[in-house]
């Protein structure tokens, strides 16, 4: 009986992992670039039950059985594994916006911040008082060459992730989009789009970033990245599948507190009856 008390309550925990990925998916349906994750479970060994007071073979010409026969198995409880991160692509918006940039298929956005370089799927940025081109954080967009210094409406990025730039506007000197005529054309090379070994073992640190990791591997430039400028990649999160997951999660836990209970009555009739 306390075995049983041991697995309802490693079913709880081990839910309650879960529940933390459905919320935090849930809590990100509307936010840009988001990747939803989910949480993995672990089955303990189970245990074959056999008759103890049997023993030994019959053999006979055409087998054998055993005088011992199983008669059934005992679940020993499951435990929480990981909550990994699923690198879907999710649907694009055009938005026709100049620092909107989305990436179809593999990738991710190269970033400098406080903490160091950082990666990211957002593609949501906008330019700083003094020109730099940076997300809502503050963190700056890298190209191949380093930070992206421009004026606005004036910088155009193709499909392969090429930057151009009017060098005759300054970027603190306002223009038009309509009143930049692109002539003449620099290039300020392209920007820096890596990618992963293995992207599911990036850590998620808040604020759309990740981190790499030895289990990763270390950033490597993607030769043939796809950029959509005026476009946004928006959450993999489906609301309704999470609230159905939910739901599920819910019940089961039930059914957990529903073992502890039953566990925790029969143990209380052992001792105050049947020892009394």
């Amino acid at each position: 009986m306390v075995k049983g008390l041991y697995t309802g309550a490693s079913g709880m925990i081990a839910l309650q992992e879960s529940m933390n990925s459905i919320s935090q998916n849930l809590s990100n349906v509307n936010t840009d670039g988001y990747k939803r994750e989910t949480a993995v479970m672990k089955a303990f060994p189970e245990m074959l039950a056999r008759r103890v007071n049997d023993d030994g073979q019959v053999v006979f010409p055409l087998g054998s059985y055993d005088k011992a026969p199983i008669a059934g198995k005992i679940g020993t409880g499951v435990e929480y594994n990981e909550s990994y991160i699923r690198f879907e692509q999710g649907s694009l918006s055009q938005t026709d916006a100049e620092f909107d940039f989305a990436l179809e298929g593999d990738g991710f956005f190269t970033l400098e911040t406080p903490t160091g370089i950082r990666y990211g799927r957002n593609g949501k940025f906008t330019v700083s008082s003094d020109g730099y081109v940076v997300d809502n954080n503050g963190n700056y967009l890298l190209g191949d060459e380093g930070r992206l210094q421009i004026a606005r409406n004036n910088f155009k990025v193709d499909k392969e992730a090429n930057i151009t730039i009017n060098p005759t506007v300054a970027f603190d000197e306002f223009t038009t989009l309509a009143g930049n005529e692109w002539a003449p054309e620099q290039s300020l090379g392209k920007l820096k789009i890596v990618d992963f070994k293995h992207s599911r073992y990036l850590v998620r640190e808040g604020n759309h970033l990740y981190a790499e990791t030895k289990y990763s591997g270390a950033a490597e430039d993607l030769e043939n990245p796809k950029v959509l400028q005026g476009f946004l990649e928006k959450s993999t999160v489906q609301p309704v599948d999470e609230m159905v997951k939910m739901i599920e999660v819910q019940r089961l836990y039930e059914a957990s507190q529903k073992v502890i209970q039953t566990e925790d009555e029969l143990l209380n009739q052992v001792v105050n009856k049947v020892m009394a």
